[in-house]
């Protein structure tokens, strides 16, 4: 069965569940959430917002813009209500009639109001951030709010509350009546409202286009499908400030910036309905490439971030792998053009490695912040930095491996020979420095000594498909072994009979499935093809388990751990990467 034979919209009905996951749209940043113990609505900002306060994280614990959006009767009273939701509206019941919400554009909740009769909305809103301190206080503009109807306005009152005001707004409707909140920075003009009938139809439309252009998959994944899909746009945040291109979110609720790594795995879902948009996730990183060719951690409206003071103070980036997602752009949809754009900043990139993370001089590159490898927590940092690593080192070699092959598009033979010779070198060193034949892995080192952790960025030279037939089969064998990562649910980020392994914290244990995403890659590249398809059906039905999409999964038990952040977009991004792969494998 295929794309034709489902309609996605329907499949999303009542699936996205507003108490936890917010309702969103394309490019915007407002995040409309209801309160899970009371009839009301909360609407916060996915911005970082660094002039409040300059902690990268205090947005996470800052309260809503707009709280207790509550709907109302003639008298002022609270009405009950009960939602149903669907990727372009939501539409609430109460006994005074059915509302609707959605948005009108990236700045502008509409609400949809019952016909004939007096009923509003009531809520608070703090348009300045406050801050008393011993010696004064200071006050802040957030953002501004204007809201208005095209009914007629029966009450309007603003009452001062602590931070901001309560506004009671009744209106006596008529048909196709509406009102709606607009929330922007600094000066612009309001959107005059449209009858809402009009703005229902033009969310139906642009969110029926969206999934008019997403590939055929089987039906069992149609429905996690759909989902993944409704996030690789609800993540979406227009350009504003430092981010100059449209681009994804890991998560509008977790992560408000644009992340170096995290950006090259969105392009992979990306590349099957749009490759422009696919290639601005590329773009928008480069854009803010160091002079010295580093690339930073994370890109925000308000400011890049580069270097980072916890939990030691360095220079931070991510994993380099977007020469490897930009060479599967070009085999999805070949553009000549782009790749000559991006391939200078790449070389640029590989070159600040090896200049400036390879301190011993023995051509095998380092860590020297434990969040540049991706792996925040992981027990491999523990005993401190800078560590080499055969996963960091693995990269470089899949990155001069795809650098070599743009050059090769791009008619500079000579220059794609030097790449493959740079790759297989690599492969060469790791085996001298790192490969222990006893355990049959490959240990991460400090100070020259083995980190005997045992993780599966052990097996990672895998990928690289340059390794002796030997070593390639203790790998293997090792990756297939249950007391150390195979298992129902796969692939444990420790070994789970190493004394690290920690299922529920982050990277101490706990699925990953851009790492599975790696190793589907690697076995497939090694000619082990039914393994690779194991990993990859085990992959997806993991995900398909949950009704959330989420950032990581617990390794014994497949549901998500406390900390993992749900509606989560790398996730989203393999797993219809993987669907589409497995479908075509079944047609």
């Amino acid at each position: 069965m295929n794309q034709k034979s489902f309609d996605y919209m329907s499949l999303l009905h009542n699936h996205i569940d507003t108490s936890r996951v917010p309702f969103s749209d394309r490019g915007s940043r407002l995040l409309v959430f209801r309160y899970s113990d009371k009839s009301s609505f909360y609407v916060k900002l996915a911005e970082r917002l660094t002039q409040l306060d300059s902690d990268n994280e205090a947005y996470l614990k800052r309260p809503p813009f707009i709280q207790d959006l509550t709907l109302i009767d003639s008298d002022g009273n609270p009405l009950e209500f009960r939602v149903e939701s669907s990727p372009s509206r939501l539409e609430i019941h109460t006994q005074s009639g059915d509302f609707e919400m959605l948005f009108q554009d990236q700045q502008t909740i509409a609400l949809g109001l019952p016909a004939n009769l007096i009923c509003g909305i009531r809520f608070r809103v703090f348009p300045q951030y406050w801050h008393s301190s011993v010696q004064g206080g200071k006050f802040i503009s957030v953002r501004n709010l204007v809201y208005t109807t095209n009914g007629e306005v029966v009450r309007n009152e603003i009452t001062p509350v602590e931070g901001g005001y309560e506004v009671e707004f009744l209106i006596k409707t008529f048909e196709d009546c509406a009102a709606s909140i607009d929330i922007y920075p600094g000066d612009r003009s309001t959107t005059p409202i449209q009858p809402f009938s009009i703005l229902r139809s033009k969310a139906e439309i642009r969110w029926r286009e969206w999934f008019d252009h997403v590939p055929p998959v089987q039906l069992k994944y149609a429905r996690t499908y759909a989902y993944a899909w409704w996030i690789m746009a609800n993540n979406l945040i227009s350009p504003q400030g430092k981010v100059i291109y449209e681009a994804m979110t890991p998560s509008k609720i977790g992560y408000v910036g644009l992340w170096l790594w995290d950006s090259a795995l969105h392009a992979l879902a990306y590349r099957h309905i749009d490759p422009i948009l696919a290639r601005n996730q590329i773009r928008s990183m480069l854009a803010h490439q160091l002079p010295n060719g580093m690339l930073p951690d994370a890109v925000f409206d308000d400011g890049v971030v580069s270097t980072i003071d916890h939990p030691i103070t360095g220079e931070v980036t991510k994993p380099p792998i977007l020469a490897w997602s930009v060479l599967k752009l070009h085999e999805t949809d070949p553009d000549i053009d782009f790749l000559s754009e991006v391939y200078v900043p790449l070389v640029r990139l590989n070159a600040w490695w090896f200049t400036m993370n390879d301190d011993d001089g023995d051509g095998l590159a380092q860590y020297n912040h434990p969040y540049s490898s991706g792996l925040d927590d992981s027990p491999l940092w523990d005993q401190g930095m800078p560590v080499e690593s055969p996963d960091l080192n693995t990269y470089l070699c899949i990155q001069m491996n795809s650098l070599g092959s743009i050059a090769e598009i791009l008619h500079m033979d000579a220059e794609a020979a030097m790449w493959r010779r740079r790759a297989a070198s690599m492969v060469r060193r790791m085996i001298k420095h790192f490969w222990d034949p006893d355990s049959g892995l490959f240990w991460a080192q400090k100070d020259h000594h083995p980190i005997k952790i045992v993780t599966p960025f052990s097996l990672y030279p895998l990928w690289t498909g340059y390794l002796p037939e030997d070593i390639k089969n203790r790998l293997v064998e090792n990756l297939k072994d249950p007391r150390m990562f195979w298992g129902q649910y796969l692939i444990p980020t420790v070994a789970r009979n190493d004394p690290n392994y920690d299922p529920q914290t982050m990277w101490r244990g706990p699925v990953w499935a851009n790492i599975n995403y790696f190793f589907i890659e690697a076995l497939q590249m090694v000619g082990e093809i039914n393994f690779a398809k194991e990993l990859r059906d085990r992959t997806l039905e993991m995900i398909m388990a949950q009704r959330d999409i989420y950032e990581f999964y617990d390794a014994e038990t497949g549901s998500p751990p406390l900390k993992a952040v749900n509606n989560f977009g790398w996730t989203s991004a393999i797993f219809i990467d993987l669907a589409i792969q497995a479908s075509k494998e079944e047609e």
